[in-house]
């Protein structure tokens, strides 16, 4: 069969040539458009645009006011060296998404030199011979040869309800294939189309986070209790008739404790860390919410074929009815079959009949029906010497009922049949006629696709981390109920009839969260079971791969696609796994769960060191007479212990050994009550320098003392809140423990030579001022900090 179009003459059965694809890629390019840079200033100007710089910006004004030059000029520097830092680690992480970008590209079906070929979308040509089936997006504009689709076209001209197309009619790129199936001819590609531009498989955009959310609740709530404090000072200097003037260097001090300088750098450094170590674990994460999402997850729904078993089938057994020979069943099986569609059932036939040299080629396949979720067959009208053989495969109880004298056939062979189902074989009924009313049953094979050797392990080991692992499979319940016993799952396998059958909600919603799996489900059941355990409270995940799995993915708040998934699964899911089975998902889990636990580390610390230096600050004016604290050495604080912050996106967390969650309450207690305790520790520190060592005499030396205690302090808090047990527990990371000593290293230089109003100080002092504090950051405060968290048992700690 020819078709001809403008540059476009291409034999349909042999495709393109080699020689052919590389002069029309030569005249024609990619199919893409190239896509439009924003511009690097304005991307840079834009980080000068959010709460942390509002509250530098505003520091700025105010050193300004008070005329402390040298504090507005290191804020200043404090203000661009953030929006450098965070417009270079933001740079990197858009790298990296577009090296992910490119491994998750559209692949296309295309024959070449005579072989059918799965290339990158943007490598097709005018001219490729292009299959498409349901769950494809078209990739160029093509005209179809043979086949027909229904095609949603919404994204391109607004129509909600899908379009049939048949040979002869145009399907545009950007159109996404809903069902059937098609081989095509491309006319035009990449600004050529008529969308303009090849579509992209995953919208990489960079929501919100919900972490981000409650952080920034969190500095919300600091910046309430800094301007609480403050008014208390203010109430205080008017009872004292003290001018207002001489208080604004105290609300200046507790205006730059409360900015959280490291925030956003620290967002995109862990979730873009996060990304790359999940990308060499062959997991793409494709939307960034769903990194936090799966440390919350409770619950997850697996697809049984290809991620608890190795979905490669293979035919190992054949049962024959009405006088049909095993060749005959693997014969009419293979023509109810299409190899272009690669699709696992089909291609165990098509190799075992060519395994039994059954005479394929005596037959012509003139039309096929691939399978449907809605029918669960696939169908052929075969020719040879000028008759049509009408061929059928599918589920046993969709083939028998179609077929004459069907169920008196099988029950010859259904004592084998059942012993076939209950080792966990999937049985694939045959069956051939004159015409579509006169159908015989011809046989059943059993296929049987082995559980993957680490899936039970695997099962294990989510359940161990508090997740509740349910089965999912179209196959019957014998089959069902085998492979999840070799699994682990031992707590009840249901099938969807079951399910509807239950009448009360309750009693649907219970079943449904208490059962390991269904058998016989249906895709649009997926999303039923999905939403079901949502509205008990769970988390849930759900894996999937077919055109239909798309609003399940969807619904789940960790929709994963599996490696074999069509475009429109990958294009729903938050996650791509590349590889099979579970390892995967149990990478996400633990990954995401410590991404959790070194934000929850940041904000907790973040809540400790500021509540810290509002205390002292405010504490000590109204106790003394005098600032404690100088401007200058707290934006010299801020700038230490902010920025070895980061370091902790680094850090060797633990993860959790049960899901995650968020609770502002158990944060602000926790940190409050540690705050609280380590600002009575510096309090009696400047007692003793005050009051016994005669520092109120030179207040340069006292600012010294004390910025030296808040430094170390804040250092080795940090130390203490990263680990949810004692401090000694587990190991920093190496980044982590070199950024700690170097602001350590800092912090005596400062002290030994002075800047600026701190005073130098000796060396025996700052050695004394860092042993107190080890002392009641680390043994004290790590016990205390143990017996806050027996007392609130957050819903954080290990």
């Amino acid at each position: 069969m020819q078709i001809s179009d403008v540059e476009t003459a291409t034999d349909v059965n042999a495709g393109l040539t080699s020689r052919e694809v590389r002069e029309r890629l030569t005249r024609h390019g990619y199919n893409e458009v190239p896509e439009k840079k924003a511009n690097p200033a304005l991307l840079f100007a834009m980080r000068f645009w959010g709460i942390t710089p509002w509250m530098l910006e505003a520091a700025l004004v105010l050193t300004w006011f008070l005329g402390k030059h040298l504090e507005f000029y290191l804020i200043l520097g404090l203000l661009f060296f953030n929006a450098a830092l965070g417009f270079f680690q933001e740079n990197r992480a858009n790298a990296a998404l577009q090296v992910l970008k490119r491994r998750l590209e559209i692949k296309a079906r295309v024959k070449r030199d005579g072989e059918w070929l799965a290339i990158p979308a943007r490598e097709v040509v005018p001219g490729d011979v292009l299959r498409l089936r349901a769950g494809d997006f078209v990739p160029a504009d093509a005209k179809l040869a043979e086949g027909g689709l229904e095609v949603d076209q919404s994204s391109l001209t607004g129509e909600s309800l899908t379009v049939g197309k048949v040979a002869g009619d145009a399907v545009l790129a950007g159109s996404t294939v809903k069902k059937g199936e098609a081989t095509a001819i491309v006319l035009a590609t990449g600004i050529r189309t008529r969308l303009g531009r090849t579509v992209e498989l995953v919208q990489l955009a960079k929501p919100r986070l919900h972490m981000e959310e409650v952080t920034s609740r969190v500095v919300r709530w600091l910046l309430i209790m800094v301007a609480s404090l403050l008014a208390l000072g203010l109430i205080l200097a008017a009872i004292e008739h003290t001018d207002v003037v001489e208080i604004l260097p105290l609300t200046a001090v507790l205006l730059v404790s409360a900015i959280p300088v490291a925030l956003p750098t620290l967002f995109v450094i862990t979730m873009a860390l996060g990304s790359s170590e999940l990308a060499r674990r062959a997991v793409l994460v494709t939307r960034l919410s769903a990194t936090e999402d799966a440390a919350t997850m409770d619950a997850i729904c697996v697809d049984k074929t290809g991620t608890l078993t190795l979905n490669s089938l293979s035919i190992i057994d054949v049962k024959t009815v009405g006088g049909h020979s095993t060749e005959d069943v693997l014969l009419y099986g293979a023509l109810a079959s299409q190899e272009a569609d690669r699709d696992p059932i089909d291609m165990a036939f098509l190799a075992a009949a060519k395994g039994v040299r059954a005479p394929l080629s005596d037959y012509l396949q003139k039309e096929f029906t691939p399978f449907d979720a809605s029918t669960r067959r696939t169908e052929a009208v075969a020719m040879k010497d000028g008759q049509r053989v009408f061929v059928f495969k599918g589920a046993v109880n969709v083939i028998v009922p179609i077929c004459r004298q069907g169920e008196q056939e099988l029950a010859r062979i259904q004592s084998d049949v059942d012993a076939l189902a209950a080792k966990g074989h999937r049985l694939i009924a045959v069956a051939e006629g004159s015409s579509t009313t006169d159908v015989r049953l011809a046989g059943v094979a059993a296929l049987y696709d082995t559980p993957r050797p680490d899936s039970s392990g695997l099962v294990r080991e989510l359940q161990s981390l508090g997740i509740s692992v349910k089965m999912l499979t179209g196959d019957a319940l014998p089959i069902a109920q085998g492979v999840a016993e070799q699994i682990g799952l031992r707590h009840g396998i249901k099938t969807m009839t079951e399910l509807r059958d239950v009448a009360d909600e309750n009693r649907v919603v219970q079943t449904v969260a208490e059962a390991d799996g269904f058998a016989e489900v249906y895709p649009e059941d997926k999303h039923l079971i999905v939403e079901t355990l949502q509205r008990r409270g769970h988390v849930v995940g759900m894996t999937g791969d077919g055109v239909n799995d798309a609003p399940a993915l969807r619904q789940a708040e960790v929709g994963i696609a599996t490696s074999n998934a069509v475009d429109v699964a990958k294009k729903a899911a938050g996650v791509v796994l590349t590889t099979g089975g579970l390892k995967g998902i149990v990478d996400l889990v633990k990954t995401g769960r410590r991404i959790h636990q070194r934000i929850v580390t940041w904000t907790l610390n973040k809540i400790v060191k500021t509540f810290l230096v509002v205390v002292l600050a405010v504490v000590g004016f109204v106790v003394t007479g005098d600032y404690v604290v100088s401007v200058f050495s707290m934006v010299l604080f801020l700038f230490l212990t902010d920025f070895a912050t980061l370091s902790i996106s680094t850090d060797n967390v633990r993860y959790s050994t049960k899901p995650d969650r968020w609770d502002i309450g158990w944060l602000v207690k926790v940190g409050v009550s540690l705050g609280l305790l380590v600002a009575g520790q510096g309090m009696l520190l400047i007692y003793v320098g005050f009051y016994r060592l005669g520092l109120r005499d030179d207040i340069s030396q006292l600012y010294t003392a004390v910025f030296d205690f808040l430094v170390f302090a804040s250092l080795f808090t940090l130390l203490t809140v990263r680990e949810r047990g004692r401090f000694w527990d587990s190991t920093p990371s190496k980044t982590l423990v070199l950024s700690v000593l170097a602001a350590v290293a800092a912090v005596f230089l400062i002290s030994r030579f002075g800047v600026h109003d701190l005073a130098p100080i000796s060396p025996a002092w700052t050695l004394a001022i860092m042993g107190y504090s080890a002392f009641v950051c680390l043994l004290v405060n790590d016990y205390a900090k143990a017996l806050l968290l027996k007392k609130f048992r957050g819903p954080v700690s290990l």
